[in-house]
């Protein structure tokens, strides 16, 4: 009993000092002194280097193309004809040459040529869009893969010290050989709680391995690249209020700008189609030539052709037309509403986070690691029993999960909020030197 009225105010004071409210949600820990690539110059690389990338580049070419070919006119045609020409009758038959050329210019029907280039200027502003989205959404992921790693290695760099304190305090005891039922159950406890800090460092391991390799992916980058990211500093600020949001959203967000342009075409294509139902013409200078034993005779003069619009007058094409623009106005309000809800959800999110993260002081993990410590030497001496001892090992662990993960879900809250909404100012700013270290 008197050990254990000795660890109740050791083990309540450290949970007090560390949930006392912080007045920023930052972390305070500073940079890490080794060099190495910053997060600017990762971001700078793989927008350089991303494989995925040059796809919406040759596409925004492609693109391009597209819009000047749309504003060129129709090749000229040219045809000819060559025969045999014979006059008989009056007791008089003679026979000659005969030939005939004509060079056809085709004109669309006007406004036809126009309603071209305005399809294609809008898909010049769908691939820039597809561009920039990607681009955006390539920066939030490099910089969230980043805090990711860094994360997966400070909770496997935690539970491979949990670890290492319970492996050589069983081996301690070991070597003691006590006797007895509640030291053999204490030893068993020690036992299965390594176990544990074991699987959690392990599990840990697999994660930073996992976020390396994707990173490794968007950097264009061999699987087996090695780095590791040094001491990461966050800082949150308060995002705009809810109808901000909402306003800027029905500005900025991609996919909404996508699915107007989209709708925007459409209208074109439905003009277009309407169009088609008069024919194009086909003008140019014709020239003929005929020589029959004495006699010639030439002809030159303009030629005129179109087709007559009986049998099909694009009726078909016409309401497909307008079909798939009473799809395109559906897609704009589904994604307005799926905007809507993502935006909400994400504010939340983040909202509830700083909150949560304002429960903590800049330092609350280096207080139960101290608390951790000096259970650990109290333990060995007697003075902390063992479920005290056991409680501020784990206590450690998810205090240093918990500190990461909130913020990892905070930086991919605001990265999403950045996306949906176009904020021109990030809501996490991150420092992270990268040390980048040979394979």
């Amino acid at each position: 009993m008197k050990r254990l009225n000795l660890a109740l105010p050791l083990l309540t004071a450290v949970l007090v000092g560390a949930m006392t409210p912080m007045a920023k949600c930052q972390e305070a820990s500073a940079p890490s002194a080794t060099g190495g690539l910053t997060l600017d110059a990762l971001i700078a690389e793989a927008l350089e280097k991303n494989p995925e990338l040059k796809f919406y580049e040759a596409e925004l070419s492609a693109a391009q193309a597209g819009r000047r070919t749309a504003g060129l006119l129709a090749n000229p045609e040219i045809s000819g004809a060559v025969g045999q020409k014979r006059i008989s009758g009056g007791g008089l038959s003679d026979e000659g040459v005969a030939w005939s050329v004509s060079v056809m210019q085709p004109f669309e029907w006007p406004g036809r040529i126009g309603l071209r280039k305005a399809i294609a200027n809008r898909d010049i502003e769908l691939a820039e869009l597809g561009y920039e989205r990607f681009k955006v959404a390539l920066k939030a992921r490099v910089r969230t893969l980043a805090y990711g790693l860094f994360a997966a290695q400070e909770k496997s760099g935690a539970a491979s010290e949990v670890a290492d304190r319970f492996r050589a305090l069983r081996e301690v005891l070991v070597q003691r050989d006590p006797a007895g039922l509640t030291p053999l159950l204490e030893m068993r406890v020690i036992e299965a709680t390594e176990l544990n800090a074991q699987r959690k460092a392990s599990e840990a391991r697999l994660a930073a391995q996992s976020a390396l390799l994707e990173l490794n992916q968007l950097r264009g980058f061999t699987p087996d690249s090695q780095m590791s990211v040094g001491q990461a500093r966050l800082t949150f600020s308060s995002p705009p209020g809810r109808e901000m949001l909402m306003a800027l959203a029905r500005t900025n967000n991609f996919e909404l700008r996508m699915r107007a342009a989209e709708l925007a075409q459409q209208g074109f294509r439905v003009k277009l189609a309407k169009n088609d139902r008069y024919p194009a013409l086909s003008l140019g200078p014709t020239y003929s030539d005929e020589k029959v034993g004495n006699d010639r005779e030439q002809i030159i003069g303009v030629g005129v052709s179109f087709p007559l619009p009986l049998w099909n007058r694009n009726r078909g094409n016409i309401e497909a037309a307008q079909a798939r623009q009473a799809q395109a106005e559906i897609s704009l309000e589904v994604a307005e509403r799926e905007t809507q809800r993502q935006v909400l959800a994400a504010a939340l999110t983040y909202e509830t986070k700083l909150r949560e993260m304002a429960k903590w002081r800049p330092d609350s993990a280096e207080h139960f690691k101290a608390a951790a410590e000096l259970a650990d030497r109290h333990y060995r001496l007697g003075a902390v029993p063992i479920s005290t001892y056991i409680e501020l090992q784990q206590q450690y662990l998810d205090a240093v999960e918990g500190l990461l993960d909130t913020k990892r879900e905070a930086l991919e809250a605001a990265a999403q909020l950045e996306l949906l909404t176009g904020l021109a100012q990030s809501l996490a700013n991150t420092t992270a030197p990268i040390d980048k270290e040979a394979p």
